[in-house]
């Protein structure tokens, strides 16, 4: 076995049987394209046998073939075009000629752009992101869960590692259900196609760019996914994977060269130590090793400096925006990318879509190693990296921290207030996601030990912080397991599925706890929604003292006041220390219970609560 991995590490030109099971002409992607895009060039891929022996014609007023590119492998053709600003919508030939054989084919679309205005419209502050996985949230269509000839055909509920069969179509069954919970938009682990023979429910091993998991459901579907959402004023993010590729993938199993992916004489592992990426002291092959190894041995290391990797990447990830209309990108591991491709590929994607929203995940160790990777900070790296957020890990350890820690200088409610202290070091902080937990980490009622008056003042805290906040499908109703493996963070919604016992979308099938949950979230979510001081306002906080952390967040509309109390005991605050914030209000409303306070007497705040209070004249 260990033989068969190394070898796919090695760029072998196709064997003659593999070549003959390779098609004249397989596929051309992009397989359509639009007209009036800002950027005029497109460079198309062609794959088939011996394809390069062919020369190219193509005859279409506006489109110009600038250039044929041969490579290593005779089985691609990389094709430049100009699409300029007078091509009109239509169809044409794209001639693939040789001598004494008969031409090739292929009929290619410039299609008209989609004008509509709520397409590609960002994600910002004013959002409550819901992370879903597919394969674990409805089966909305039992038809699709097996398909034949891929790699993987079994369905096993009871296995962490199988597909379970959620789909697309189950999403679109349930979006009533997360618009009442006050959810804005719609975060999707990858649903483009898997086909690995194993645990490919997951997303992250990428088998073909362009197509939609058969399993999950059809292009089509997608599509209409997105409008859906878009119809009851939801919006999509889609999640991206620039680093690697299934070994699975048809331009892995047999790549157009070799520099396709980054190669080493044997397997070689990333360090994952992304300190390696900013350190001045850094040893140039620890760097490399970070950056260049493979995540896993079926995930291929894209080579990212490679220009035919750089075009395909960027024209794949701006086709999917202009076909289904997504409103944001999450990009996967994004410290493992290459910084300036990186940087072009925002840069291109902005250039399109001025108001598309991108967020690059940074599980790493430090403010500053996350601020690292941000817009703006061009310190030391000469150049602007053009991310404008990142997955804040480091405010959801604070979090965590402020619910479990003993009040300390910088432990418990101290290193929440410290974390945000330190948002001078990005050019906006607002524009961060703020989480408690995802599909890689151990669920938050789990991590504050199913503790309920805990798991409330958390919620709290992520849904009146700055940036914008993201759930974990289920955390509405107390889902819970710790992440060892990944695969127990990743169990099924109940009643998602026609067989399950019990079904947590509808208030009958949940327990008394799951519905005070359910129904606290709820009532926080749709404050926030309709709250703009909790989405755009400023934000004042105040040293903890006593183990009492206050801030407020306030606009010229309304002013909100959340004290968090880190302490296990009941405790009273004295409010004459926020006078900055308070003058001119006189009381103040819970906005969960409805419950009064005095602001001018002193406030009792039960042990581990968030108390959430809008004051009033």
């Amino acid at each position: 076995m260990k033989i068969k991995l190394i070898a796919l590490l090695f760029f072998i030109l196709p064997a003659a049987a593999a070549l003959a099971q390779i098609p004249a002409l397989e596929r051309v992607e992009p397989m359509f394209w639009w007209v009036g895009m800002k950027n005029p060039k497109l460079q198309l891929i062609v794959h088939g046998n011996n394809i390069s022996n062919r020369s190219v014609d193509i005859n279409y007023p506006g489109v110009k073939l600038v250039q044929v590119h041969k490579v290593e492998n005779p089985n691609y053709l990389f094709l430049d075009l100009e699409v300029s600003g007078a091509a009109k919508p239509g169809a044409f030939d794209i001639l693939f000629k040789k001598a004494g054989a008969a031409n090739l084919s292929y009929k290619y679309e410039l299609k008209a752009r989609n004008s509509s205005g709520n397409r590609a419209q960002g994600v910002t502050n004013k959002d409550l992101i819901y992370l879903i996985m597919p394969d674990r949230f409805s089966n909305g269509d039992p038809s699709n869960d097996t398909k034949p000839g891929m790699l993987e055909t079994a369905v096993n509920r009871d296995s962490m590692y199988y597909r379970h069969g959620g789909d697309i179509q189950g999403i679109m069954n349930h979006l009533d259900y997360l618009k009442d919970l006050g959810v804005t938009t719609i975060w999707l682990t990858p649903e483009i196609e898997n086909d690995e023979p194993h645990a490919s429910y997951h997303g992250y091993a990428v088998t073909d760019h362009y197509k939609i998991d058969p399993r999950f459901g059809t292009n089509e579907l997608y599509k209409a996914f997105v409008e859906k959402c878009h119809a009851m004023g939801l919006k999509v993010i889609k999640d991206l994977v620039h680093n690697h590729s299934g070994t699975e993938h048809w331009f892995i199993k047999d790549m157009p060269m070799k520099s396709w992916v980054h190669q080493w004489p044997k397997y070689t592992k990333s360090n994952f130590r992304d300190a390696a990426v900013m350190d001045p002291y850094a040893s140039p092959m620890d760097r490399k090793i970070m950056l260049d190894g493979w995540f896993d041995k079926r995930m291929a290391d894209m080579n990212e400096s490679n220009s035919y990797v750089q075009n395909y990447l960027t024209q794949n990830h701006i086709w999917w925006i202009e076909y289904a209309g997504v409103d944001g990108f999450r990009l996967d591991t994004y410290p493992y990318n290459d910084a300036a491709y990186m940087a072009d590929w925002a840069k291109k994607v902005k250039a399109e879509y001025p108001k598309f929203s991108i967020y690059g995940e940074t599980l790493v160790w430090s403010v500053a190693n996350q601020a690292f990777f941000t817009q703006g900070n061009t310190v030391n790296r000469g150049f602007d990296t053009h991310l404008p957020g990142v997955t804040d890990s480091q405010m959801k350890d604070a979090i965590a921290e402020a619910l479990n820690g003993k009040d300390g200088w910088t432990d418990g409610v101290g290193r929440l207030y410290a974390v945000l202290a330190q948002d001078f070091m990005y050019q906006d902080a607002t524009r961060n996601v703020v989480f408690l937990d995802n599909h890689d980490m151990s669920r938050f009622f789990s991590v504050v030990n199913e503790d309920f008056n805990k798991y409330k003042a958390g919620m709290a805290l992520l849904l009146t912080m700055r940036g914008i906040p993201q759930m974990y499908y289920g955390d509405e109703i107390l889902m819970k397991n710790y992440s060892n493996p990944d695969g127990l963070v990743r169990s099924d919604f109940p009643g998602g599925w026609p067989s399950d016992k019990e079904n947590k979308f509808s208030a009958a099938g949940r327990t008394a706890n799951e519905n005070e949950a359910f129904n606290y979230v709820r009532t926080l979510a749709n404050y926030r929604k309709h709250t703009t001081a909790l989405q755009t306002g400023k934000l004042m906080q105040y040293i903890p003292q006593n183990g009492i952390y206050v801030y407020f967040r306030y606009d010229a509309q309304k002013t909100v006041m959340i004290i968090y109390n880190g302490d296990e005991q009941e405790k009273e605050l004295k409010t004459d220390r926020f006078t900055e914030r308070t003058t001119g209000f006189n009381k103040g409303a819970n906005v969960v219970t409805g419950e009064k306070f005095d602001l001018h007497k002193n406030i009792k705040v039960p042990g581990k609560t968030t108390l959430v209070i809008e004051l009033e004249k």
